[in-house]
């Protein structure tokens, strides 16, 4: 199954297909336990949430070994994604 991510991102390797085909899954699981993020929109993860974290990484490229801090992340988004996306750079969330 191809995630949005990789309709966007075509130059994904496979871990990261692998890690982003996870998120949703995990989101869901989780927000059953916590409201991790609104319930009603559980159903539409990928675009309002996987994409939305997404988009600065078209337009900003981060170099290896650079530091990102996400304060208030929440249910660690747009950190967890830009994590996946940018596997050499250090987020602290």
């Amino acid at each position: 199954m191809t995630t949005v991510a990789e309709k966007y991102f075509p130059s994904l390797t496979e871990n990261q297909r692998r890690q982003f085909s996870m998120l949703p899954g995990l989101y869901e699981e989780w927000n059953e336990r916590v409201n991790v993020i609104s319930r009603k929109d559980i159903l539409n993860f990928e675009v309002n949430h996987l994409l939305h974290s997404l988009a600065i990484a078209r337009f900003i490229t981060f170099a290896a070994g650079t530091s990102v801090i996400d304060v208030g992340t929440g249910g660690g988004l747009p950190g967890i994604p830009l994590a996946i996306m940018f596997p050499d750079v250090k987020f602290t969330l």
